[in-house]
This record gives structure tokens, sequence and C-alpha cells, in this order.
């Protein structure tokens, strides 16, 4: 269990992976929610293949993405690229041609996963105890983000977690004395990032919390698209407990 080995011959960049991780025990603990995540994105991946939902199933490989860049998986991480690329050029031929080839590496990744963890382990829950008065609003539909953060601000500020710009609305008009900032991922499905932002707008909650945008995409892209709303900071994935620390620093209103 544990041999670091098994996925550096497999092709994982592990080094690269643990820039983000910092340490290789932080990297193990955020496995299961990796298999967590790419569990429910098979099925609504293939919900929107058979419906050619190009819009949607592109969100979904973006998450795949991001997640396989995370943990060094790089050839799923470039197959998962192509496909998010030529899902938002409405090409489903390619799609569909190449779909088989991107189940096979999933699986052919989720089992080394489950090898190099063991087949018998325990997957740790995430603590939502508030630990301050004061909460973080983490809105990504990648439970490795919202994990990710929980780990890092554990001993600082309560981590409050929305999959998507729904719940985000909800948390804001429920929960918005306790939030001391938010980190928004733009790219999610059912209600995005943007809709968060015009909510938050239209119902003056600017003046009350900071925002970061959680992105993929170049700083340049985001701030042309986020113009009309004051973000305070871009932060680019894949990150590390660097950046994001220095990024909630500078957002969280005291």
């Amino acid at each position: 269990m544990f041999n670091t080995d098994l996925l550096i011959n497999n092709g994982v960049d592990l080094n690269k992976s643990l820039e983000l991780f910092g340490d290789i025990a932080t990297y193990n603990d955020n496995l299961d929610e990796f298999l967590d995540g790419v569990e429910k994105n098979l099925d609504n991946l293939a919900k929107y293949k058979e419906n050619a939902d190009m819009a949607n199933y592109a969100i979904i490989v973006h998450s795949i993405k991001s997640d396989a860049k995370y943990f060094g998986f790089t050839r799923l991480a470039e197959l998962a690229y192509n496909h998010e690329m030529k899902s938002k050029e409405n090409d489903m031929y390619y799609i569909y041609d190449n779909y088989d080839e991107l189940m096979q590496e999933i699986k052919r990744i989720t089992n080394l996963v489950r090898e190099y963890m063991g087949w018998d382990y325990e997957k740790k829950e995430v603590s939502n105890t508030n630990k301050k008065d004061s909460s973080i609003l983490v809105v990504d539909d990648s439970n490795i983000i919202s994990n990710f953060v929980s780990k890092i601000f554990n001993n600082s500020y309560s981590v409050i977690v929305a999959k998507d710009g729904m719940e985000a609305i909800d948390k804001l008009s429920n929960l918005k004395e306790e939030i001391a900032a938010m980190l928004l991922d733009l790219n999610m499905p059912n209600v995005d990032g943007y809709e968060v932002l015009k909510f938050m707008k239209t119902n003056d909650i600017f003046k009350d919390i900071n925002v970061a945008i959680i992105t993929g995409t170049e700083s340049s892209t985001v701030l042309e698209t986020t113009k009309e709303y004051p973000i305070k900071a871009i932060l680019e994935k894949p990150f590390n407990e660097t950046n994001i620390k220095r990024v909630v620093e500078m957002i969280v209103k005291k």
C-alpha cells in the first residue's frame, strides 16, 4: 500500500502533483475524492454524450481534466482536454469516435489508484466542524478543490461548500453573515458562476463578501468576461497551498 513507484512506473507525474499537495500524505488523503468525483462524472458524461448535450459534456470533461492534472495523471488530462475542446466545437463525431479511448484511460487510472491505495482502504470524511466564527464559501463542482481547501484552512475557517451556482446562491442567501470570502469557479453544470456573480450584484452582496475566481482559463480572459464585477483576485488551476493562502488572506474581510 502507498508504493509510489507503482504510480511513477505507470506514468504518473508525482513530482509535479506534489507541487500542489505539498507532501505525499496530503496527496494520499485526497485520492478518495478523485475516485468519488470520477464515478459521479462518468454517469453524467454518458448521459450528456447520448443526448448530444455538448455544452454540459464539455463541463464534465473539463472537471476530469482538472482533477487528473492535480494528481499527475498526464495522459488522462490530455485526453480529457481534447474532448473538452472538441465538445466546445460541437464536434460530436470526434466525441463518439474517441469516447472509448477516454473511458479506457479512466478505467486504467481508477484501477491504478485503487491498487495503490489498497482495495480495502477506508474513506476519510472531511470534517465540517466550525473552527472559527467566519467561513470561506468554496463554489466548485470538484470535490478535490473543496477538500483541499478544507484541509488547508482546517484550523482557521469553516469551509462551506457549494457544488454549483444554485447551491451557492442558497448559501449566500442564508449564511451571508458567516461568510468572510468566496472562491468561485465559473464553469459548472446547472447554474454557473456567472449567475452567482449576477445574483451578488443584484442583491448588493459584493460590499459584504469579496470574491476570488477559481479558473483553468487564462487570467486575461477571466478579467474580460467578469469586468463588470468587483473581482478581487484570480486563482489559476492548478494552484498550491501557498497560492491559495495568499489569495484568501487578500480577500477575507476581517
